[in-house]
């Protein structure tokens, strides 16, 4: 995947797109949450990281919450996803063509 430079208060943080679960939004924050560290908040929309994380591996599921495909475990049937930490997010109903697409790339 590829390296995202993301600004922070102490200056920017290199971090690998393979290594972000999820990305959750909170207002005019984020919180991203990583395979291999605690989760990081900074000063920047959701929006601002679906232009910078790889189309084919970021799902935005819900204007909330943007999860790497690789993570997920398991999806149900009434909309919800199950990550690999054990993480349980509602998919919009907007979003179900998204989690049809998700779901016939789960191993």
């Amino acid at each position: 995947m590829n390296e995202l430079f993301i600004p922070t208060n102490k200056g920017h943080k290199t971090v690998m797109a393979e290594n972000i679960i999820r990305i959750e939004a909170s207002s005019s924050y984020s919180r991203i949450y990583f395979s291999n560290e605690g989760p990081l908040t900074v000063a920047k929309l959701l929006h601002w990281f679906e232009g910078r994380l790889p189309d084919e591996y970021f799902y935005r599921i819900h204007r909330t919450h943007i999860v790497n495909r690789l993570f997920v475990s398991t999806i149900s049937g009434n909309s919800k996803l199950t990550l690999i930490n054990g993480d349980q997010l509602q998919t919009s109903r907007r979003k179900k063509n998204v989690l049809r697409q998700m779901a016939s790339m789960i191993p």
